[in-house]
């Protein structure tokens, strides 16, 4: 067990302790910067984040409203992007040129969603690709999964961050091509995340020969779709990324799992919505991402 010191030096805002913000906030906390938790419902005194037989944890501080934050040299937005709105407030407080907001969300439009709120700050989409799970408040669980946890947009801003991820232990990639790169994490998801919820099973069901056939035509749609949007899809992706979800631990659960499990809204718009909405404005047929559509947007909060 460690505990990492405040720096007194950066300071990082939260807006969003969920498995995947606490995550990424923990590496900013391993590399020297201090964290502040903007609005949690419960209050926590420290970030605990175990990964495998390894544990860590980092002291924090906590907001109440934007007006408490105090001076922060950047935020973190990890809530889901349905829940973007429901946070303006936090991110109106980061709304000035010079201070950026990393946004560690699943789907597409990051930027216009962010922009919408804070449009002088300087949005920076990031792509994850670990997978976590909240035990408690505060507590998460790390799994790593392939070559990289983080993706970033070439841009000097984002070679800054990346060496801070990385002193903090996040194995980031920088792409040239972040469209592309948004459409293959948005092929997984996709897939992975309605699968899993619902059928009710963690990602030990991707492994099935069945439910790969599923996926390899959901998939298949949606590369049609993303071709017309500018990204460079083929057909070998959509092996590729059935290949690497084949890789994840059987045992873990996907986000829009943990959400239904919960008793929480799903997050389906940014995701297989995106799809749907993207295919009409083109004239492509995707009827298997709209039948995932309607059947996802049935699911009320409470149903499990």
């Amino acid at each position: 067990m460690s505990t990492q010191p405040f720096s007194n030096t950066k300071t990082i805002a939260l807006i969003g302790a969920g498995a995947v913000g606490l995550c990424v906030a923990a590496a900013f906390a391993a590399a020297g910067w201090q964290v502040v938790v903007c609005g949690a419902r419960v209050r926590f005194s420290q970030i605990e984040e175990t990964e495998g037989t390894d544990a860590h944890t980092y002291p924090i501080q906590h907001a109440a409203t934007p007006a408490g934050i105090g001076p922060c040299d950047a935020a973190i937005l990890a809530v889901k992007s349905h829940q973007t709105q429901d946070v303006s407030a936090w991110l109106r407080a980061f709304n000035q040129a010079g201070t950026t907001i990393l946004v560690a969300q699943n789907g597409l439009g990051q930027k216009e969603r962010v922009a919408a709120y804070a449009p002088q700050a300087n949005i920076l989409p990031a792509i994850v690709y670990f997978n976590a799970q909240r035990a408690a408040p505060g507590k998460v669980t790390l799994k790593r999964i392939g070559t990289h946890d983080v993706c970033l947009p070439d841009s000097t801003t984002a070679h800054y961050f990346a060496d801070i991820l990385q002193k903090g232990n996040m194995r980031v990639q920088i792409t040239a091509d972040m469209t592309t790169a948004l459409w293959l994490k948005l092929l997984a998801n996709i897939t992975a995340n309605p699968i899993t919820t619902l059928t009710g099973r963690r990602t030990g069901v991707m492994q099935d020969d069945a439910i790969q056939a599923t996926a390899r035509q959901i998939m298949a749609e949606a590369v049609k779709v993303g071709q017309a949007e500018g990204a460079k899809l083929t057909a070998q992706h959509v092996e590729d990324i059935l290949l690497w979800l084949q890789t994840i631990p059987a045992e873990s659960a996907t986000s829009m799992l943990q959400d239904r499990q919960a008793g929480r809204k799903l997050e389906y718009e940014a995701l297989t919505g995106y799809v749907v909405k993207a295919a009409e404005k083109h004239g492509i047929d995707v009827p298997l991402n709209h039948l995932i559509l309607s059947l996802l947007s049935s699911i009320h909060p409470a149903d499990f």
